[in-house]
């Protein structure tokens, strides 16, 4: 898998419940196959973006940085709810990161639904050695709860599901789009997504978080007026995260020439 192109000011410190649930993760082979099948599907069969491994560790990377600035703000988590602390939070976003695209497998369309089907069955096993009960059916609700929650029309009612519903939104720098922009005929989405060149969180100065966009091209103001800005506004994170974006030196072309068909 590429590099995480997502800069933030600090590194996340990484609990030891969170260390042990991505040593599962990365361990199992069936995950592995449903990223692939995944991928299949998406790329291979609908000709869209991956919605694999390169995307699950892009969103995974993202959102536990989203999670620990609102964090260190001091904004409730919804593990809180349950007498769960931060560390607890982590698992709930890292293992959302990981399983909320795999219902790929079978169908882009009710993917969300699906995702939950696959989670059902593996959450006990990536969640061994790390919970007991009833503990660990709370943290596998709160995983199912932020799956479920990441599509555009659905209302998170927890930090975390918000965090992953706008990680999953943030996956748009530069040769993200490639694969539709090189099978197929350029769209607005294609172009748009090839004009974001870097995206970076830090902590924001009237917000807790700031995320800022750098664009080669104009043409990147669709992905954020047209992605970023409804997943943003439906994430129940609106009020703690400013963006800005900008355009750096001179503003380069995308494509050459584009024919009506």
């Amino acid at each position: 898998m590429g590099a995480v192109e997502v800069r933030t000011m600090a590194a996340v410190n990484q609990g030891e419940k969170l260390k042990k649930v991505k040593a599962a993760i990365a361990g199992s082979a069936r995950l592995r196959a449903l990223w692939v099948c995944s991928n299949i599907v998406a790329i291979d069969r609908l000709c869209i973006n991956d919605h694999g491994p390169t995307h699950v560790r892009i969103v995974m990377d993202i959102a536990l940085k989203l999670l620990d600035l609102l964090h260190k703000a001091g904004v409730k988590l919804g593990v809180a709810d349950h007498g769960l602390g931060y560390e607890d939070a982590q698992v709930v976003v890292a293992l959302g990161s990981a399983l909320h695209d795999v219902g790929h497998a079978v169908h882009r369309d009710d993917h969300e639904l699906f995702s939950l089907v696959w989670a059902v069955g593996m959450l006990d096993q990536l969640l061994a050695g790390v919970y007991e009960e009833p503990t660990k059916t709370v943290v596998t609700a709160e995983v199912l709860h932020a799956i479920w929650a990441h599509q555009a029309e659905v209302r998170p009612l927890t930090v975390e599901a918000g965090v992953l519903k706008v990680a999953d939104a943030l996956d748009m720098e530069k040769g993200r789009a490639r694969v539709p922009f090189r099978v197929g005929k350029p769209t607005i989405h294609s172009v748009s997504a090839l004009a974001i060149d870097k995206v970076q969180l830090r902590p924001g100065t009237e917000k807790p978080v700031h995320i800022h966009v750098r664009m080669t091209n104009s043409a990147g103001i669709f992905q954020l007026d047209n992605l970023l800005k409804e997943k943003l506004n439906t994430s129940g994170l609106r009020e703690y995260i400013e963006v800005s974006a900008e355009i750096e030196g001179e503003e380069k072309k995308i494509i050459e020439r584009y024919d009506l068909a």
